[in-house]
């Protein structure tokens, strides 16, 4: 990876005390808001859709029904990361993440006022349907632009740890959507949350959303893509900058490196906080406040931890952790199955904090190392399109393979998730080894203007 200096990039120094603080927060707080809004529906996709919106057949079917649509968000993802990217590398990030939050907000919104089957018919689930994409699509371009900004606006030494915050983000949502959930499984009968009182959470993301924006708005560009675009804009090259068409023509050995990286990372994080619900309701019978109970505790040791291995990133780089995490969730899903089986609330809590601390090992330095994998001209776009891509071939199918893999409920076929999980890991082990060691690499690089100068 080139990390030439000429005489227009000055050496790279963090925005002041204040000011990175604020950005990092302004990342942090409307990512946790568009996870929330994400998180939330494979929850109730998990609890309730199946039944409301998909009531032909059993109940398991119904479940994999409602993950189908789930998975289709997945699908969005990409399309929103290319789109959201090719304008946040044009026009700046900051525009581009009060969008995705907007629509993100609007989205979620919606479907805490849908009507169900029983109400409208097929028409139910075509509308959530489209729900699903438009989540999809924003969330699609919000991680790159989240994460960029924090990166762009710290320093080398210290971009694990700040780029990292984002990523605590996504933990923090999810533990604002569990939160929701077992307040009201502890307030209302399952009969009430089946018959409205799902619809709450939904409601609610409305005023995460506004204050998201409010703070967002607050917030300066980032320094260095102000200065790369005003280096293209020096070259009048703004009318032929493409940044897809660039990051495959520049880019594609990073691209396909970070598509492999997240195949563990995504794949073994629903294993642990999705599918974990359906496991415990549908196939083992067991009361959903323990498994909520064990989700909400290991969002808040999740959200805790993603900095300090952010922090561990810059010193001892990228590399070692992200293997330490993928070797350790194709491990720990083995131990998982049998420490949830065991109905035991301890137990239960074990294997879901113990699983998200080791996917943090590879989830909190991911925001950095893909960060600096592509140039500042292309890097919202590569960075969106590498994570966004494998999100269809991890975290969209996950559920519905994993819920394949264990069959019937009276015979679930955990051992079969275990390999499942494996074979991601093996496939993420393989392309960290082939990616190189960013750690201190400058992000004030960039091949496709040092191509124009030549």
């Amino acid at each position: 990876m080139s990390t030439t200096t000429g005489a227009h990039q000055p050496p790279e120094t963090e925005t002041s005390g204040p000011g990175i603080v604020k950005v990092v927060f302004a990342s942090l707080i409307g990512t946790a808001v568009e996870w929330y809004d994400f998180f939330l529906y494979g929850s109730a996709a998990a609890l309730v859709f199946g039944q409301l919106f998909f009531p032909e057949g059993d109940e398991v079917t119904g479940t994999l029904l409602a993950f189908g649509t789930y998975a289709l968000g997945f699908v969005a993802r990409p399309l929103g990361g290319v789109v959201f990217g090719h304008f946040g590398d044009r026009v700046g990030r900051k525009k581009m993440l009060v969008t995705s939050l907007l629509m993100m907000g609007v989205a979620t919104f919606a479907i805490g006022l849908l009507p169900t089957y029983a109400t409208i018919g097929i028409a139910a689930p075509i509308l959530l349907l489209v729900c699903r994409l438009v989540q999809g699509f924003a969330v699609g371009g919000e991680w790159g632009g989240a994460v960029l900004m924090a990166a762009e606006h710290g320093s080398d030494d210290r971009r694990g740890f700040w780029s990292s915050w984002p990523q605590a983000g996504v933990a923090l949502g999810n533990l604002f959507a569990t939160g929701v959930l077992f307040l009201l499984a502890l307030v209302q009968s399952e009969e009430t949350f089946e018959a409205w009182g799902w619809r709450i959470p939904f409601l609610l993301s409305a005023v995460l959303v506004i204050i998201g924006l409010w703070v967002r708005l607050s917030i300066e560009e980032s320094p260095v893509f102000k200065e790369a675009h005003a280096q293209i804009e020096e070259k009048k090259d703004t009318a032929r900058h493409i940044p897809i068409v660039e990051v495959f023509k520049k880019y594609p050995r990073e691209v396909f490196s970070a598509m492999g990286m997240r195949l563990a990372e995504n794949t073994s994080y629903y294993i642990f906080t999705i599918i974990v619900i359906t496991f415990v309701t549908t196939y083992d019978d067991q009361e959903r406040g323990p498994i909520l109970q064990a989700l909400l505790i290991g969002s808040v040791v999740h959200f805790i931890w993603i900095p300090i291995v952010g922090l561990l990133s810059d010193r001892i780089g990228r590399k070692p952790l992200y293997l330490a995490g993928a070797v350790g969730v194709a491990v720990w899903t083995f131990v998982f199955f049998p420490l949830v089986e065991s109905g035991e609330p301890g137990k239960l809590t074990l294997a879901v904090v113990v699983g998200l601390m080791l996917h943090a090992l590879m989830y909190s330095p991911q925001a950095a190392f893909f960060s600096e994998l592509f140039g500042t001209s292309v890097r919202y776009t590569g960075a969106s399109v590498g994570y966004q891509l494998a999100s269809i071939l991890a975290g969209a199918i996950a559920p519905i393979v994993a819920l394949e893999l264990l069959g019937s409920v009276e015979e679930s076929n955990t051992t079969a998730v275990g390999i499942y999980v494996t074979v991601t890991s093996v496939l993420t082990i393989i392309a960290v080894l082939a990616a190189k060691e960013t750690r201190n690499s400058s992000l004030r690089h960039d091949r496709v203007l040092e191509h124009s100068d030549r």
